[in-house]
């Protein structure tokens, strides 16, 4: 495909989406009320800008001169909308008298060669769209309040172009991941646009993340986005490829085939817990309801291993979680001969029982997790992007944004802000090398060292 037509289905992709957006755009509910939220200290990190106000009185009612003691502070939080700001790029310009020759310094390697959008720009059009969940007509309407217009098919030419640079980095985050022993997996419909039909259709985008115990003081946790236009098995062989490790999922029958390439399953216990739940809160069953109290027992011996090393937290478990788990085991098997065949108690049980040595794999591995909650969150962006964008206009649009998200998201769980991620990454990518790419990996990235330009920032002072 050309560039040009490249651009062009952009365009109309991301024409499709934001008129969808903008026809569901509906006034937001009435709020609930809340408690009373506690007021938080202001971040120490945020400039200050101070106001001095004085008495105008110099003398006190008795006649005697006032003199200052002291003064009282208070802090309110300010701010003002988006400002731009204009990169003027001066190159220095040098001649040769003798040979007739003339030099100037090059021009900073760019994402979109001779494009207008600078590095910070284009992070602040990327986390809008896919982390904000701003469609790009919404965009162009803040920006404008700050003076500054830019077409919307302006940033979806730069939206696509950034999701093409940004696949080798998205090809080396799923490589990391598949390295690992354990990884969870998940996937979530999404609408998909019908070519020329003006409908849409069902398809899927797969999550595969690693799990909590792997992060180092909050770092070394990553996610993958992988769209695709069906739900078959096909989709989770082709990214695990090579892999043979553990796969924390729920019973989707289109993860089962990877058992033959030496893949381990390990099953979602709150999948079970919430069907013992449903039971029991809709239908009142007692054998359901304590069911679900000794899976709650499992989730408190979790949470006390949380912090160990792998084998510690086995041994914890089989010293602790072992014995009940095996009790659960035994008392369902006996509550379920009691059980007509089609009772939703009955069928909550059934999963568990059919699906047992998936559920409490968890206790014979220490860097196995009980469930497959870590997955079920990273689905999340997805389900409020859904509210937003409504549908993705073609399956190439589906790829670029699986990429992008892939990368926001990733940044965020090893706690950089992705504005700030995404800034560096197309400052430096363009003159990268291959062999140079891991650098960028959200869990190796670190913050630019700017510590020193923040703290040599003057305080304005307003009398």
């Amino acid at each position: 495909m050309t560039q040009a037509v490249l651009f062009d289905a952009i365009v109309a992709d991301t024409a499709l989406e934001d008129q969808a957006a903008r026809d569901e755009a509906k006034p937001p509910a009435a709020p609930r009320a809340k408690r009373q939220a506690v007021r938080q200290a202001l971040p120490a990190g945020l400039p200050r800008v101070e106001r001095h106000h004085e008495i105008e009185a110099t003398h006190c009612a008795c006649g005697q001169a006032l003199e200052r003691i002291g003064q009282e502070v208070s802090e309110q939080l300010d701010c003002v909308p988006a400002q731009f700001f204009v990169l003027r790029h001066i190159r220095g310009k040098y001649a040769c008298a003798c040979c007739q020759t003339l030099q100037a310094a090059p021009m900073p390697a760019q994402m979109i060669d001779k494009g207008i959008p600078a590095p910070g720009l284009l992070a602040q059009v990327v986390v809008a769209k896919h982390d904000d969940h701003l469609p790009l007509y919404r965009q162009t309407e803040i920006y404008a309040r700050s003076g500054v217009h830019i077409p919307r098919s302006s940033m979806a030419q730069w939206i696509g172009i950034c999701g093409v640079r940004l696949t080798p980095l998205a090809q080396a985050l799923k490589d990391f991941i598949v390295g690992h022993g354990v990884v969870h997996a998940d996937e979530t419909p999404i609408k998909l646009l019908a070519p020329g039909k003006g409908k849409t259709r069902r398809a899927y985008v797969w999550v595969y993340r690693t799990t909590n115990f792997v992060a180092v003081n909050g770092k070394g946790r990553a996610v993958l986005y992988d769209f695709s236009t069906g739900r078959g098995g096909e989709n989770a062989r082709r990214v695990l490829q090579g892999f043979a490790g553990t796969l924390v999922t729920d019973d989707f029958s289109g993860y089962h085939a990877l058992q033959s390439q030496g893949v381990t399953a390990a099953l979602c216990m709150a999948h079970a817990r919430r069907k013992l739940f449903e039971a029991h809160q809709y239908n009142g069953s007692e054998i359901a309801g304590h069911a679900v109290a000794l899976i709650g027992k499992l989730y408190e011996f979790e949470r006390e291993a949380r912090e160990l090393e792998p084998q510690a937290r086995r041994r914890w478990r089989q010293q602790h979680a072992k014995p009940v788990a095996e009790a659960l085991h035994t008392w369902l098997s006996e509550q379920r001969q009691k059980l007509a065949r089609a009772d939703v108690t009955a069928k909550a049980i059934d999963y568990a029982l059919s699906n047992w040595r998936g559920l409490t794999r968890y206790l014979d591995d220490g860097h196995v997790p009980i469930d497959n909650n870590a997955a079920e969150n990273a689905v999340r962006p997805l389900a409020v992007g859904r509210k937003n964008w409504l549908f993705v206009g073609s399956q190439q649009a589906g790829e670029r944004a699986a990429v992008v998200l892939s990368l926001i998201e990733s940044a965020k769980l090893n706690g950089h802000d992705p504005w700030a991620y995404l800034k560096d990454v197309f400052e430096r990518l363009p003159t990268l090398k291959q062999r140079d790419l891991a650098q960028l990996l959200p869990h190796n990235w670190r913050p630019p060292d700017d510590a020193a330009v923040a703290n040599s920032t003057p305080v304005a002072v307003v009398a």
